[in-house]
């Protein structure tokens, strides 16, 4: 985390975005298969989510590293995480904003991701679950 953001460096978002919606795809599938699907549920929430956020505040961070003056004040790694909560949140408290093309764009990237993160992925969960309930009665 100590270089600048590049496209080296948007791709590698990138890919660690391809990456976690693997990891989720094959958490899902392990709560369906599960003996406990409920707890399976909250492992896999409990390490997708805190990675989602760790992948857009090292992209902030690095953001800023390369492009001084892309946020209202220069970040570091604790405002980075500290203004990818608020973005996650929807919070907004209006400290720290984007300023350049770049720092908008990864900014409204996450806000898309937070949106799919929570709606359509809780939902996918609570699917998972199900079926994997449905299973367990249904071997009983």
């Amino acid at each position: 985390m100590d270089g600048e953001f590049t496209g080296g460096t948007a791709a590698g978002l990138v890919v660690g975005l391809v990456a976690l919606v693997l990891l989720f795809a094959g958490q899902i599938l392990l709560i369906t298969r599960s003996s406990a699907p409920r707890l399976r549920a909250v492992e896999a929430l409990s390490t997708t989510v805190p990675l989602f956020l760790c992948l857009f505040s090292t992209a902030y961070y690095l953001l800023e590293r390369g492009e001084p003056g892309s946020f209202s004040e220069p970040l570091t790694r604790t405002d980075a995480l500290y203004f990818t909560l608020t973005v996650f949140s929807t919070v907004g408290f209006g400290d720290i904003t984007p300023q350049t093309a770049p720092a908008r764009v990864v900014t409204m990237g996450q806000m898309t991701g937070n949106i799919l993160l929570v709606a359509v992925a809780a939902r996918v969960m609570v699917g998972a679950v199900q079926a994997g309930l449905r299973r367990l009665r249904n071997e009983v």
